[in-house]
């Protein structure tokens, strides 16, 4: 096996319950780490253009500022990814109220998403994979909701997450992984250096609450093209709204593996590719970072990262022509997501 996974005690929840960090470490010395606390991605460590590793992912040093800081950094987020509008949806002829969490709406999942459970995490070959129930009625969705995520650190320095879920009552699903990326490196502080491209053509207008108006649209004459690349500090700050990018690019990929981001970082050499298998990917650059300290001291605030969340649409249940988030029972959710890290 090409990639050694490894396992050491990560501390305690507030609640007492114990939290496991696995180290995934490819035959080039590049590094994952993942902690079954949210099954969330905790380090990422990937060499520059000089050969030196460094770490390309915000997180902190222990399981309190995790708690203490509940902005999904590395997470999984669900049941539902993104927003569902007014809080509630109805499914089968029967409404159901959700946590408030977001101006009107539910945002990943509610009061406690996924990001927020103890997942169980197993070495399986040179794969993690991570486990959870999400028992019926949680955060007030219908079903028992088992979900897998499986991890993978392949030798070209791809982490794959292969996502499989199931459920006994119909339901709505939407998963998502919520890493913050900085190429230069966690804390180097902004984005500004960072040159983007996104390999679509249509986005998802949104209203003033961040919940899709149900079109859409195509990004000409808009600041939303980045089909050709584009310097992010050239662009951050003249996206409608005032708050950097935080929308839903369409892939129209049919449920295919496409590519779908490729983030640069020139005085690194890095890049950063995503592909999937979802017919979304928001694109969020981190407004919402209020400063903290984050892993081994580094300052974190606004734009200090950006989030490639591939996805189905965002309140796809209250939209009849997106894609949908239904999930039945006898069905089977599946979904792929390859982040690829290389020299330019």
């Amino acid at each position: 096996m090409s990639t050694k996974i490894t396992s050491e005690p990560f501390g305690q929840t507030e609640d007492g319950q114990e939290v496991t960090r696995f180290t995934l470490t490819n035959s080039k010395g590049a590094s994952v780490k993942i902690l079954d606390y949210g099954g969330r991605v905790a380090d990422i460590n990937v060499p520059d253009k000089n050969g030196k590793m460094g770490d390309v992912s915000l997180g902190f040093d222990n399981i309190k500022d995790y708690e203490a800081h509940p902005l999904f950094f590395g997470g999984l987020c669900g049941r539902v990814a993104n927003r569902i509008a007014g809080a509630e949806f109805t499914l089968d002829g029967k409404t159901h109220k959700l946590f408030v969490n977001n101006g009107p709406n539910t945002n990943h999942g509610g009061k406690a998403g996924f990001d927020q459970r103890m997942w169980k995490g197993e070495i399986k070959g040179d794969k993690l994979v991570v486990s959870y129930l999400s028992v019926d009625g949680e955060e007030h969705f219908p079903g028992d909701l088992s979900v897998e995520v499986t991890y993978s650190l392949c030798e070209d320095n791809s982490l794959k997450l292969e996502y499989k879920a199931t459920t006994t009552k119909p339901t709505i699903l939407n998963l998502t992984n919520h890493t913050y990326f900085n190429l230069a490196g966690h804390g180097a502080g902004h984005l500004d250096d960072h040159v983007i491209t996104m390999y679509s053509d249509s986005y998802l207008p949104l209203d003033e609450t961040g919940v899709p108006l149900g079109e859409v649209k195509k990004v000409d004459g808009t600041e939303y093209d980045l089909r050709s690349p584009v310097r992010m500090g050239d662009r951050l700050h003249n996206v409608p709204g005032g708050k950097g990018f935080d929308i839903n690019f369409c892939l129209d990929n049919n449920g295919e593996m496409k590519l779908a981001a490729r983030v640069e970082h020139p005085p690194s050499g890095r890049y950063l590719e995503c592909r999937t298998t979802e017919p979304g990917l928001q694109l969020y650059s981190a407004f919402y970072i209020y400063p903290m300290t984050g892993k081994e001291g580094a300052a974190y605030g606004k734009y200090g990262g950006l989030c490639l969340e591939a996805q189905h649409y965002p309140d796809s249940i209250h939209k009849p022509d997106f894609p949908t988030t239904v999930l039945r029972p006898g069905e089977t959710y599946t979904q792929t997501t390859i982040y690829k890290f290389g020299i330019i």
